[in-house]
């Protein structure tokens, strides 16, 4: 369905998908992340997060917790490396109340010192769970040997003892630098007039001073060629080993990225056909479950492979990864094989539209980060154009044995 997009005066960037429901989905995706942290800034990204539903200028916090929900509404928000994204879903004939609520929560929280020494121990003890569960601490872990000495391999969550020195003054300064206009999208995927959705934006934000440039990540991007650390192995006392493989990829704008997604799928995707997923599972026995990420921003990328076994199967297990690296670098798809990979991510990628949720925030996502919208037609399109040659030339880069990097914990 056609896209409506539009730049209001003061920087604010609009976009609206229709989509005929009762049920409207709609949010700010906010350029402020962990990227956009100064070193002494760990983990103020996500502290602002939290922080913005603890009180605006003419809302409490018990305000802003009840605004939609007592109308049946759901107001949420999570912070990523790359953005903070605050999102709603209401009925449509509660755009309005959800419009004013988000609005003001983004551009006019307050940051009251007294909710602050109440919330920073909710995201301490977030803290304390996280490391319980190395599962997910892994990921992190292995993001920051991607990523060394970079604000990209930083910690989201940040460092208890830092976050408990943050005050008013210091929230205040992250959020005047980043929650501005211009560094915000707000998207709609639902059944409301465009022409409605910015007359209210218009109203909500005429307060506004004019557009400013958008704001660029604080530090470039500066990569090494090869791992700073091929192998790390952290004694973690868990019931099984954990493991994650991967290498550098491609960022966002690279077309080289259709060809990925495909093999990406191939290798260890949601499928139970996935050749991981044959070979560690259904072939050897040795997992429960094993699978293949890409994990990718604007101007970069990476691919990981995540398992857990039994510690004495941990080389076993790498050994039968490799082979199926060096099978997709070494032998080309077949025609057959090409398009029956093709069929499936087209399918997969068909029936993850129905998701309106996820849907809408990568709706919101993709137009705040790369300016465009997401249109499935092009991408399946871009997809179905792929060739065997172009996905073993992929293979052969990503792939490559020299470019991997391993932890494990044990």
């Amino acid at each position: 369905m056609p896209h409506e997009v539009c730049t209001l005066s003061n920087g604010l960037r609009v976009i609206y998908e229709p989509h005929k429901s009762e049920v409207l989905y709609l949010g700010y995706v906010v350029c402020a992340g962990t990227r956009h942290e100064e070193p002494a800034d760990a983990g103020m990204a996500h502290f602002i997060e939290h922080l913005t539903f603890k009180g605006t200028e003419k809302r409490r916090a018990c305000h802003i917790t009840n605004g939609l929900e007592r109308v049946g509404g759901d107001l949420n928000a999570f912070t990523t490396k790359q953005e903070t994204v605050f999102y709603a879903t209401v009925l449509k004939k509660d755009f309005l109340r959800a419009a004013d609520l988000l609005t003001d929560i983004v551009f006019h929280s307050t940051f009251p010192q007294a909710e602050i020494d109440k919330e920073v121990e909710v995201i301490c003890d977030e803290i304390d769970s996280y490391q319980d569960s190395p599962s997910e601490l892994i990921f992190d872990e292995f993001e920051a040997m991607m990523y060394p000495s970079q604000p990209l391999g930083r910690d989201i969550l940040g460092r208890a003892e830092r976050l408990r020195s943050y005050t008013t003054a210091d929230a205040l300064r992250f959020a005047r630098r980043y929650y501005v206009a211009p560094n915000a999208a707000f998207y709609v995927y639902g059944d409301v007039p465009f022409a409605k959705i910015v007359r209210t934006l218009e109203k909500l934000t005429a307060d506004f001073q004019p557009a400013l440039p958008r704001l660029e990540v604080p530090v470039p991007l500066v990569l090494p060629t090869l791992p700073a650390e091929p192998l790390r192995q952290v004694e973690k006392q868990t019931h099984q080993a954990h493991v994650v493989v991967g290498g550098p990829a491609f960022g966002g704008t690279d077309p080289r990225r259709f060809a990925l997604t495909l093999l990406n799928n191939l290798l260890g995707g949601p499928g139970m056909n996935s050749r991981l997923n044959l070979s560690l599972r259904e072939k050897a026995g040795l997992v429960y479950s094993v699978d293949s990420y890409l994990n990718t921003y604007p101007d970069t990328g990476y691919w990981n492979v995540y398992f857990g076994c039994d510690a004495h199967d941990v080389d076993r297990c790498r050994r039968l990864l490799e082979r199926e690296l060096r099978r997709l670098i070494d032998a080309p798809l077949s025609a057959a094989q090409l398009r029956a990979a093709q069929k499936q991510l087209l399918g997969q990628i068909g029936i993850s539209t129905d998701a309106s949720e996820g849907y809408s925030l990568a709706l919101g996502k993709t137009f705040a980060h790369y300016n465009r919208y997401r249109d499935i037609a092009r991408l399946s399109e871009a997809i179905a154009a792929v060739t065997p040659a172009e996905v073993q030339a992929v293979a052969a880069e990503v792939y490559n044995p020299e470019r991997l990097t391993t932890l494990i914990y044990h």
